[in-house]
Order: C-alpha cells, then structure tokens, then sequence
C-alpha cells in the first residue's frame, strides 16, 4: 500500500484535515463516480427490468464486501440499512421476554440503546456494567449479551473473553467493520451488525448484519419484504429465505449500493489489513502528540479512535472546522473525538494541534 496514492483516492483531504470517520468516512473519487455513473443510467434509460437486475447484481457484490470485511461467508450476511437496523432486526427477531437477561455496557450508542429499550419494555431485563467488564457480568440467568466491538466514545474493545461465554453475543461493529481487524469465527459472535458509511467509506443509508447460521435460525423474521422471499410470485405460498439474506433492506438506492461497492473495492484493493494497520499506528501517534501536547486523551485500545478531554467540546468542534479539521464532539461527555484513517497522514495531524 503506498500511502500517499491512497490518499490522493479522497478528494475531501485535499481542503480539510478529515478526522471525522467514526460518523461518516470521507468518500473516494472513483466511489462519486460509480454513483453518478448509476444515476445517469436511470435517467437515460428509466427503470424497467433491467434496473431491477441490475439492483440484485450490485447488492450481492455488496454482500460480497462486507462478507470479505467481517472474514464471514457472504450467504451469512444480510446487507442492512445500518448498524441499527441489523441489531433491532436481531433483538426483535428474538423470542424474548420476562425472564430473559441481556448484558451490554455502560457507553453505548442510541443505535444499541434503542433496540435494548425496547426489548425492556418486553420485559427484558437489560444489565449494564463497563465495556471491560461484560464477560465477567454473564450468570446462570444472562440469555445473551449485546455490546460494542470498539466502544464509540474512547475506542475501547470489548473483552477477547466475549469468545467463551455460554451465552450468544451479539456485536455492535459500528466502530469495528472497516477501522480494526475484523473475523468474527474468531470473535466467536453469535451475530455482528456493522455500518457501511462509516469506515467502508459507503453511502448513508447502508450497513451489514453477519449471523451464524445456528444463531440465526433463532432469528424470526419481524417485517418480511420482497427481498427476503425465495420467490415473491408465489403470494401467500411463497417461502421465505433461510438464510442471512431474509434480513436485507427492502429497498437500497441502486447508485448507493454502487457508489458502497467502489468504496469497499477501494479499501479492499489497498489491503484491508494493511488499512487497518496504518489506522491504528496513526491513531496511537494522535494519542500520543495530544497527550505531550497536555490534553487528557482518554484511555484507549489500538483502534482508530482518539478522545480527548475538551472544556467546551462543542465549541472546540466548531472552530477546528472554521480552521480545516473536521472532528466530532460526543454529546453528554466532555470529550472531543478525532476518527484516524489509513487516509490522514502527520499533516492532519499538524493541522489538529495547530487548530487547538
């Protein structure tokens, strides 16, 4: 992987220090292109069947992507709207109620939160201990444990001991798919629900969902859609999928799914590994120049996310991006977070600390 080409793939670094991935990952030319390339195809030619074919041919080369960036088989994959949308999917899917009990953590996002919410209003006992502490949290009543991969706010993983509890584990990856080595055989996860925005570098609005098949023969399907039937000309005889595929959005925008499956092939020709790499050892050097430069970085795994202690983070955030940086305050906490792709190099870096 040379670096500097791979920079030159994303046209935003060329005006602003983007350090803004764990919201929205900075999007390749040639991924813009494949969209427009997509949408202009629409309009020249309107949308009979052959956009139809055509939107099948490119969700199952998206499943094909994100099967390759979770190290899982692509029919065990559900291509989804969100990371959201594949974990409500799962929790509603499963046949929970009073005297059931799901583990998670203290600092989750609302994409978690919601879907655990709701579940509790099932009466669902909902359990919530520190990121590091959810596997030693797991008793003889835990059904199952619901946390994040990599926490959101500090860039914390979750415990390696998750691969031998004797309860499923479902794994929110919002922060995980595309930013730090992903294998979810070796995980031992049970399910993982992932973003394609953020570090795929995919359109809004996309996401994936792996599921073991034992575990997701467990999984109910709550909202059938087209896409979930082996053949919709069959009405009401018609059978639904068994696997993974039952769970896939009813409806993605063909130019998303395009502009989603460039993005991935841009990370993926590159090298994922080689991505994920060069992302943690610059996150460690941000750690480490904000921390010499006096700013309390908040404690931290080798992953992609730097945070920071900030006395008005939201101000900070507003005038780092007046100066160029684009970074994201965390709402409830005093932290301000920079996201470190294999994308930024030391002048972002510069620009951060001169920014501050």
């Amino acid at each position: 992987m040379d670096p500097a080409a791979f920079r030159a793939r994303f046209p935003v670094l060329e005006r602003i220090a983007y350090l803004n991935a764990g919201t929205d990952g900075p999007m390749p030319r040639a991924a813009g292109e494949a969209a427009a390339a997509e949408l202009d195809a629409q309009v020249r030619d309107g949308r009979v069947s052959a956009h139809f074919m055509r939107r099948h041919e490119l969700l199952d080369a998206l499943r094909e992507r994100y099967a390759k960036a979770m190290g899982a088989d692509p029919a065990d994959v559900a291509v989804t709207s969100s990371t959201t949308a594949g974990i409500g999917s799962v929790l509603a899917g499963l046949d929970l109620g009073p005297g059931d009990e799901i583990v998670t953590s203290d600092s989750e996002h609302p994409g978690l939160t919601g879907p655990l919410i709701a579940a509790r209003k099932r009466g669902v006992t909902v359990r919530a201990v520190p990121l590091k502490e959810v596997a030693n949290a797991v008793r003889a009543t835990t059904t199952l444990v619901a946390c994040s991969h990599v926490g959101w706010h500090t860039g914390e993983l979750s415990p390696a001991a998750l691969a031998e509890v004797p309860v499923p584990v479902i794994l929110d990856g919002a922060q995980g798919a595309g930013a730090v080595p992903v294998d979810v055989k070796a995980l031992g996860c049970a399910a993982y629900a992932a973003a394609g925005q953020k570090w795929m570098c995919g359109a809004d609005g996309t996401g994936m969902l792996y599921l073991e098949p034992g575990f997701g023969a467990r999984v109910g399907t709550v909202a059938p859609s087209y896409m979930a039937f082996e053949d919709p000309s069959k009405g009401l005889d018609g059978e639904l999928r068994t696997d993974a595929r039952r769970l896939d959005a009813p409806a993605l925008p063909r130019e998303a799914v395009a502009l989603s499956v460039t993005a991935a092939d841009v990370l993926i020709e590159a090298g994922l590994d080689h991505v994920t790499e060069r992302a943690a050892t610059l996150a460690d050097r941000f750690a480490t120049a904000l921390a010499e430069s006096g700013r309390t970085v908040v404690p931290r795994d080798r992953t992609t996310l730097v945070a920071w202690e900030d006395p008005d983070p939201e101000a900070t955030r507003g005038r780092l991006a007046e100066a160029g940086v684009a970074v994201r305050n965390l709402p409830g906490t005093p932290y301000l977070r920079a996201s470190v792709g294999a994308w930024n190099d030391e002048s972002d870096l510069e620009r951060l600390l001169a920014g501050l």
